[in-house]
């Protein structure tokens, strides 16, 4: 146990950066790996009175899984990173909001009287979707392009100019707590919908709407934990080489 027994002080974000499988093993503990991936493991363990050991095998097992599927995320340029996140993860956000708008007003007026829940769900989605859409376009009209500029100066060895924020902190703090009130937005959309599992009584639309509120949020903490995990902290470790 020597050798987990020192992975209790590793960050939860610093586990899903090096291989996101893992990410699944926190979920089923209910971990925030993406907004808290800051923790380390013995803290989470001890605030939610989980065995650390028992969740380091967990761990270690998947870890030592080899697959095809795992995808280095941390060995990419950052260039690429922030090309992939935007056409993955942004593009997804920005198609998935109308629709899920959509379901979601319709699911309200047919059964909200019943389950009075859907109302605040609804509310919480269109707070998120209007919030998410601003995020998103601070971070490809600003940071993005910023960080993309220090790759090139870095590949030709010039020189940058300082941006109108300062240092890529700013943007990037900014970005963290707008990632942190998503995530305690969702943490209760997923309380409100017990889990994303419609009631006995749910229709077709009913279901689907709870299935796509899910893979969404899912979406999200990947798009925040490579964000959080993995961008921000290289994006400022970049900067620091042009000083």
């Amino acid at each position: 146990m020597e050798v987990l027994n020192s992975n209790v002080q590793k960050h939860i974000g610093a586990f899903v950066a090096e291989d996101f499988r893992t990410a699944a093993v926190f979920n089923q503990y209910g971990i925030d790996f993406c907004c808290r991936g800051g923790r380390s493991l013995e803290e989470v363990c001890e605030k939610n009175q989980i065995d650390a050991n028992e969740l380091l095998s967990k761990l270690e097992a998947v870890i030592n899984t080899k697959t095809d599927q795992s995808i280095d995320y941390k060995s990419w340029p950052l260039d690429l990173l922030v090309d992939y996140i935007e056409k993955k993860h942004h593009r997804y956000v920005e198609e998935k909001i109308p629709v899920l708008r959509q379901f979601l007003d319709k699911l309200c007026r047919v059964h909200g009287e019943r389950h009075p829940e859907l109302i605040t769900i609804n509310e919480l989605f269109t707070a998120s979707a209007g919030e998410l859409s601003a995020h998103l376009k601070k971070e490809e009209l600003i940071l993005f392009p910023f960080v993309k500029k220090m790759v090139g100066a870095t590949l030709s060895q010039g020189a940058i100019e300082a941006p109108q924020f300062g240092t890529v902190e700013n943007p990037i703090a900014m970005m963290m707590d707008e990632h942190d009130h998503e995530g305690v937005r969702f943490r209760k959309i997923a309380e409100l919908s017990n889990n994303y599992n419609p009631p006995a009584d749910a229709c077709n639309t009913y279901r689907v709407t709870y299935a796509m509120l899910q893979e969404f949020e899912q979406d999200l903490h990947l798009h925040i934990h490579l964000e959080n995990n993995i961008l921000f902290p290289q994006a400022i470790k970049l900067e620091k080489q042009f000083h």
